[in-house]
């Protein structure tokens, strides 16, 4: 028997409150909205997330009560044809103005109704998506058929300051080995890192050490991008790596994925040995719900923010500098961790990476030779291939960032998780300060909850 589609339906926080103001006006009477959903599609997993909003003017519905909304299906045509000219799906989200927190058979005869007006407005089989909210923001969402069935979306993400999700209840036998786990974050937090898939892109020094702990968390399932082997100067920083993998030029991902398998923890691995600009990487981390970036590259970075915004995931970035002179004089160590949201600020627009950094380090990664002959004659500056870098630091930065998704999940500081969102440490000047976020960043805002697209990610490079 082929195993069931896993679907999930992702959205921001500002797009939740933005719905929540629309759909509860105050009056106790049913609103409704439509959005467009870009997608991510798999053989197990059906992704949607909300890409553009539409709300249906209460003024403009023929009946609104309690439990029930008639609204003009006019906004509809050019919605679909939209729809359909980008291979976006159509999502249908109203009120329960009252609380009740499953669809109503009012609500199974609206969706019947529905499904019979898209098939005659578009002369053809359309499946659309339906969702209610609560008045406390709770939401459920069901995929509606041509035959006017439902299948339910087994997970809502919702992304802010904290990361939210509904559905992610694992059924396990109690085990030891996360004991101390739910003694420290109890049984709910416990069983949602089981539920989890959490890409890693970049599996070095701090990579390495994410990857530990997540699965020592018990994350459910990784998902492992390195292109490279594991080298004798990579010994002194990458966790479980040994001088026989050096001997037999194990790959960094594979070693990661067998020391995670010999913890016996149960979390499962997905591997590519690829640099992140892989199709097939690129999709297999849209499909998690959550992703790091340990890498050094402006490139490698600006993709993970491009992932991340198309996919409405969270990114938490790792960044570690250690500046010196190569004989023991150490100038400055700093580690940063950045909390990035889908349509927020990015590490360009925060000033992290620039984009002369990133086309400079793309054209390096994809044709060297031209990159050489352009550094040659000025055109560009040169790409810094190799940095100290010292196991303790590394773990440092790792263990905050690993930290950061904790808080995320689990809110346990004093302080909102919005102070939060830019850290740096300075270990030589024994500083640790929040840097105020900035604006939305212009460049990605309206590639928010895009999906699949064309070209991928909007990278020209990946068509």
């Amino acid at each position: 028997m082929a195993p069931s589609l896993f679907r999930c339906l992702r959205l921001t926080e500002t797009q939740r409150t933005r719905l929540h103001r629309h759909l509860f006006p105050g009056d106790g009477f049913e609103s409704v909205a439509l959005a467009l959903c870009g997608t991510r599609f798999s053989d197990q997993h059906q992704v949607f997330c909300i890409y553009e909003i539409f709300e249906i003017p209460d003024e403009n519905c023929s009946l609104r009560t309690p439990t029930a909304v008639c609204w003009p299906l006019d906004p509809l045509v050019p919605l679909l044809n939209k729809a359909m000219k980008r291979g976006l799906w159509v999502i249908k989200i109203h009120s329960h103005p009252e609380g009740f927190d499953q669809f109503s058979s009012q609500d199974d005869a609206t969706d019947r109704e529905l499904s019979a007006a898209l098939r005659v407005i578009m002369e053809r089989d359309v499946t659309h998506l339906s969702a209610i909210m609560t008045t406390g923001g709770l939401l459920k969402a069901r995929l509606v058929g041509v035959d006017a069935d439902w299948a339910q979306v087994d997970r809502i993400t919702i992304i802010g300051d904290e990361i939210q999700f509904t559905g992610f209840a694992v059924s396990t036998p109690s085990d030891d080995a996360d004991l101390r786990t739910r003694q420290a974050f109890g049984e709910g937090t416990t069983r949602m890192l089981k539920s989890l898939s959490v890409g890693v892109a970049g599996c070095s020094g701090t990579g390495s050490w994410v990857v530990e702990m997540l699965a020592r968390l018990g994350v459910g399932r990784l998902v492992l991008v390195d292109p490279d082997k594991i080298e004798r100067k990579n010994l002194n920083r990458i966790i479980n790596s040994r001088a026989n993998d050096v001997r037999l030029g194990c790959l960094k991902v594979e070693m990661l994925r067998d020391a995670v398998g010999a913890m016996g923890l149960g979390t499962r691995m997905e591997t590519f040995a690829s640099d992140l600009a892989n199709r097939n990487a690129i999709k297999a981390l849209a499909g998690c719900d959550l992703l790091f970036g340990c890498l050094d590259s402006a490139d490698g970075r600006d993709l993970l923010n491009r992932i991340a915004t198309f996919y409405l995931l969270p990114y938490i970035d790792v960044g570690v500098r250690l500046d010196a002179d190569g004989h023991g004089g150490i100038h400055q160590i700093v580690c940063a961790i950045h909390y990035l949201l889908p349509g927020g600020s990015s590490l360009l627009s925060r000033g992290v990476i620039t984009a002369e950094q990133v086309g400079s380090q793309a054209l390096y990664r994809t044709n060297p030779e031209q990159h050489a002959t352009l550094q040659k004659e000025g055109y560009i500056k040169g790409v810094a291939v190799d940095h100290p870098a010292v196991v303790s630091l590394n773990g440092f930065a790792a263990s905050h960032a690993v930290n950061e998704l904790l808080a995320r999940l689990h809110p346990y500081r004093r302080d909102s998780n919005v102070d939060f969102r830019y850290q740096t440490f300075s270990l030589t000047d024994g500083a640790w300060l929040r840097i105020p976020d900035g604006p939305a960043c212009g460049l990605l805002l309206r590639h928010v909850g895009r999906g699949d697209a064309i070209p991928l990610i909007g990278n020209p490079a990946l068509s």
